[in-house]
């Protein structure tokens, strides 16, 4: 059902959330193709969440006019305007925002700062897709507190779920038995052990504090351009959709919301980023660099009192990878007896046989991760691609309406695995440069402006010959890192360039061998349904596949005789396989309520045939302590 979420609180704003409402449990979805070889876990408790999508609250213009009076002088008094043509209702804000994550969220706190501080009233609207602020939200996390100093200088006295501070940093290098230890380039002193997807929800938490509106359970599907291709809002979408188009009874149109400036913080490879990053050509206009990805691998483990470590920080390289395969795997010591375990792998690997999901199976029983784990339980499972193109590949991020920050853009730190500070100052930046655009006539290039002379231009251009060093294999990349990170500290005079796109680096399936994974043994390693199951993922099964093929005959006359099937190899979820249809040939099938909105099929199919779209609203994985 398509919603705004309604908020009946007797407070000043009367959109703001009841506390005492319990949070809505949805239905999760197992896939029914393969079966788990042992009985799922139960489920993990979610803590409280006030921004849930909730039903029996179905969004209409109504209610907005009914929380608050409206006149001519509301948009000069930063209130939101509500009209209605040709069935689709539209509201209108002064700033948009278009996902609830780091970058969303510290974008929208900070407009709301500079309002107080100069005695302005600007509206500001997050959307975000996931059915709860938070439940989208999956990273390692190891979190670099600057950005939040800056933001929320008294965030420690304010119960931020920021507690376990980092104790030790471990650096191995793995083989199939050993763990060798190697000096640690990491330097986490001062940084914290936290689950993302709690610190998100606290966020959304001050965010409410301050008057800006949040709304979980929108997917924002379409973005909305005015006659001289400004955008000017995004296009919610329609709720109530059957799988062959028709209309359910359920039906609900979806919602033009408009902003006078809009800000996209969807994340990696956000799907409405990318089509404004193209249509623009804002890669081009700074002669930027193609981006480049890796897809992460999560579960969150609790085990054994007397295993565990908290702050206790381990990365490693090698082993379960070939040497010509960048990534490698972490293990953070969290709270509550948790451990945060992770294997990342670059989405620019060859062997089409490679199979991330059943790499992270056997990183288990590496001896000297199967110690920690034994004994222990998976709470959480989950997966998601971030972006490593690092300073060559940032885009020109401002665009006639609006700009684009986060992860959207690309600022991940790869040689300190961290881009959580990064995603939240590049918000605050857009935000400044909103705030003067609306309120001291400015312009949104200052976001671009500042960046450059923020810590984030100087932090990323010294880490900037890190990623592609490894496109020559891991010793020729280990040696001019190390070379980078111990002596020239990023200031040789030369910027290396990344190798070929991600998908164009797919090796035809007739110069490898198919790779024999190890069945799982339901104790440390899992098959997908188990896993899935742990994700909480959940979409309506009767509506149309959010996973679009551009041609559908490349599957089987391209994919699957050139490439073996790479698709059911790199999606973590199996929402690709190939099934026979009728007449016995091999068909792909995609299981689309499986997905976990990770992106790695938009980013890796060889032919780029796969377009990652939004499903409706609320749909996907529901992550409580990733």
């Amino acid at each position: 059902m398509h919603r705004f979420l309604l908020k009946l609180s007797s407070s000043t704003n009367p959109l703001r959330n009841s506390k005492n409402q319990l949070p809505l449990i949805l239905p999760r979805f197992l896939s029914s193709t393969t079966a788990s070889e042992s009985p799922p876990p139960p489920r993990t408790s979610h803590p409280s969440n006030r921004f849930i999508s909730r039903s029996g609250h179905p969004y209409s213009a109504d209610s907005f006019r009914k929380s608050r009076a409206f006149s001519s002088k509301s948009r000069a008094l930063g209130v939101r305007c509500i009209s209605s043509e040709a069935g689709r209702e539209s509201i209108e804000y002064d700033v948009l925002i278009i996902g609830a994550g780091p970058a969303g969220l510290s974008a929208a706190i900070r407009l709301k700062q500079l309002c107080q501080e100069k005695n302005a009233d600007l509206s500001v609207c997050v959307v975000e897709k996931g059915a709860e602020v938070g439940g989208h939200v999956i990273s390692g996390n190891v979190f670099e507190p600057l950005a939040l100093d800056e933001l929320l200088p008294h965030w420690r006295q304010e119960q931020a779920p920021i507690e376990v501070a980092a104790s030790s940093d471990k650096f191995w290098f793995l083989t199939k038995n050993r763990a060798i230890s190697l000096p640690s380039p990491f330097d986490n002193k001062g940084n914290y052990v936290i689950s993302l997807s709690q610190l998100v929800r606290w966020l959304g938490g001050k965010a409410e504090e301050l008057g800006i509106e949040i709304y979980p359970g929108f997917s924002a599907s379409e973005v909305l351009y005015d006659a001289s291709d400004k955008v000017v809002g995004i296009a919610t979408k329609d709720m109530g959709i059957s799988k062959d188009g028709s209309k359910k009874e359920t039906f609900q149109p979806g919602v033009d919301i408009k902003g006078r400036v809009t800000l996209f913080a969807e994340g990696c490879r956000g799907s409405l980023s990318e089509k404004i990053i193209k249509k623009y050509k804002l890669r081009e206009e700074v002669n930027a660099q193609h981006q480049t990805y890796a897809l992460g691998i999560k579960e969150v483990w609790e085990i054994d009192e007397s295993k565990h470590n908290p702050g206790e920080v381990v990365h490693t390289l090698g082993w379960p990878l070939d040497p010509k395969t960048y990534g490698g795997s972490f293990l953070y010591h969290m709270n509550n007896r948790q451990v945060a375990l992770g294997l990342v792998v670059a989405l620019n690997y060859k062997n089409p046989f490679l199979n991330p999901y059943e790499e992270f199976q056997k990183l288990k029983h590496h001896p000297a991760i199967k110690r920690i784990l034994e004994g222990g339980t998976v709470l959480q499972y989950g997966a998601r691609t971030l972006n490593e193109g690092g300073f060559q590949s940032i885009p020109y991020p401002v665009f006639p309406g609006g700009a684009i920050i986060g992860c959207s853009a690309g600022f991940l730190n790869v040689p300190k695995i961290k881009g959580t500070h990064t995603a939240m100052k590049s918000g605050m930046l857009a935000a400044e440069a909103a705030f003067g655009a609306l309120h001291e006539g400015s312009n949104m290039s200052t976001y671009w402006d500042n960046l450059r002379s923020s810590w984030v231009w100087k932090e990323l251009y010294s880490a900037r010959n890190y990623r592609p060093a490894f496109e020559y294999g891991l010793i020729p990349g280990l040696a001019v890192s190390a070379m980078e990170h111990y002596v020239l500290r990023g200031k040789v005079p030369f910027t290396l360039k990344h190798g070929k796109a991600d998908h164009e680096a797919t090796d035809l399936a007739r110069k490898w061998k198919p790779i024999e994974y190890p069945k799982p043994d339901g104790v440390l390693s899992f098959d997908v349904p188990t896993s899935l199951y742990r994700s909480n993922t959940n979409h309506d099964h009767d509506q149309p596949s959010h996973l679009r093929l551009r041609d559908p005959k490349i599957p089987e006359k391209v994919n699957l005789p050139e490439y073996a099937a790479p698709e059911s190899r790199y999606c973590p979820a199996r929402v690709y396989e190939y099934v026979e249809d009728e007449e016995g040939k091999p068909k792909l099938q995609i299981n689309a309520q499986n997905c976990l909105h990770c992106k790695a099929c938009d980013i890796k199919d060889p032919k780029q045939n796969i377009e990652w779209t939004v499903p409706e609203g609320g749909g996907g994985p529901a992550y409580s302590i990733m």
